[in-house]
């Protein structure tokens, strides 16, 4: 193994919800939305790239979101981000669940769990 080339996030079908994860991903996080390769894009869903950092989000019908399960990204600037998240309406949460070793979550519009790791 050399390294993780993306991680994938499941959304819900429907009308908008593109939409909301650019919002989120693009809007927020800064992760710019890149196209998805033709034979792709039919199924719906979106990706999201910033040099290495890669999260794509397919489309389930049945979807449930991830709550325990998520991607940790490092954040350079954790305190703006945290602060614009929750003007946004996007709360985050701190927690110590690992002694000495405080952690960062926050929801993304479809509830999967997303940790923020300062740099």
């Amino acid at each position: 193994m050399e390294a993780i080339d993306h991680v994938q996030l499941a959304m819900p079908a429907g009308p908008g919800a593109e939409s909301l994860a650019q919002g989120f991903f693009e809007g927020l996080l800064g992760i710019t939305r890149v196209p998805k390769p033709p034979e792709l894009a039919a199924r719906g869903g979106c990706w999201f790239e910033r040099g290495p950092v890669k999260i794509h989000l397919g489309v389930e019908e049945d979807f449930r979101p991830a709550r325990k399960a998520h991607p940790a990204l490092v954040v350079s600037d954790l305190d703006g981000l945290c602060r614009s998240l929750d003007r946004s309406g996007h709360p985050v949460r701190r927690t110590e669940d690992v002694p000495g070793r405080p952690q960062w979550y926050v929801g993304d519009p479809f509830g999967n769990r997303i940790e923020l790791i300062p740099v």
